[in-house]
């Protein structure tokens, strides 16, 4: 059985087929690890999450922070903003049947026998993979309880608080969860976010660093795969660290890992027609909630 771990889809169905498709791959005996943001932006959001749903029992998906929006837009369409290409999921009429899907993924994946990390954007330093794994577990549940799942999505947006206290409670502790898995790019040794930064690994803020480049980091030891930082272009120096999203709905390429062997593979999206134009460096991850545009 062979394990392929690919970046950020974001609605662009044609490039992963490509790439599937050069590896052979086969639901019925192969695994696929995405790194989440499996919609938005790109021409094909709803496709690519039936097709996935299709294939489902050979895939372990973690969520982004592009995937998040839609099940919030799912409950309250005026969280969509220009450049979303998600109305599409919200009209079809297997909307609530993907919609759940979608509910029942992880933030993190830990395959134990690898001793490899699942996520979208990272493992803040001052976590283990360990404590990593517990924090994802409250956001999980609240996306499955129907009693905790609104009032998570109608308090998830937001930068604060930007660093972690473990006696935060209720929403406010799982938004900041939410922001580390889904969101970080530059923090502080000790955890303390700066969720404005959008640029390469050397684009710091004084005092901040790239998650992954932290001496201290605790998570050391383990294989982490993640994706969302499409300005690395999927270069990452440190050891054991493997960026995925080289920015396929923006012109670039759509990457596969071989997650035994280290191969990669690329598609060029531009040969698939899945070229967006740029965002403004101050965009955000999540639209401000609504009221506040």
């Amino acid at each position: 059985m062979a394990v392929y771990a690919v970046g950020d889809l974001q609605g662009c169905l044609e490039p992963l087929k490509c790439l599937l498709q050069n590896v052979a791959f086969d639901p019925a005996n192969d695994r696929l690890w995405l790194v989440g943001d499996l919609v938005n932006r790109g021409p094909s959001s709803l496709e690519t999450l039936r097709y996935l749903y299709s294939i489902r029992e050979a895939l372990v998906c973690v969520l982004g922070n592009h995937d998040l929006h839609l099940l919030a837009a799912a409950s309250n369409v005026e969280r969509l903003k220009r450049g979303d290409t998600l109305r599409e999921i919200l009209d079809a009429p297997d909307s609530a049947q993907l919609l759940h899907w979608l509910r029942q993924q992880k933030l993190v994946h830990y395959d134990e026998h690898r001793n490899t990390v699942l996520v979208h954007a990272g493992i803040p330093p001052q976590w283990s993979v360990r404590k990593a794994l517990r924090y994802a577990g409250e956001v999980e549940a609240a996306l499955r309880d129907d009693n905790l799942y609104q009032p998570f999505l109608d308090g998830m947006y937001g930068n604060e608080p930007n660093k972690w206290d473990k006696d935060l409670h209720g929403v406010t502790r799982l938004r900041v969860i939410t922001n580390y898995f889904t969101r970080m790019r530059f923090c502080t040794s000790d955890g303390k976010l700066d969720l404005k930064g959008k640029e390469g690994a050397d684009t710091a803020p004084p005092g901040y660093a790239p998650w992954f480049s932290h001496k201290e980091r605790k998570s050391r030891g383990s294989k982490i795969i993640f994706g969302h930082w499409a300005a690395l272009e999927g270069r990452c120096d440190e050891p054991d660290v493997f960026a995925l999203d080289t920015g396929c709905v923006w012109g670039g390429a759509m990457t596969l890992l071989d997650v035994d062997s280290g191969m990669r593979r690329t598609c060029k999206c531009t040969d698939q027609g899945n070229v967006q134009p740029p965002l403004p460096s101050n965009a955000a991850d999540f639209p401000p909630p609504p009221g506040k545009r």
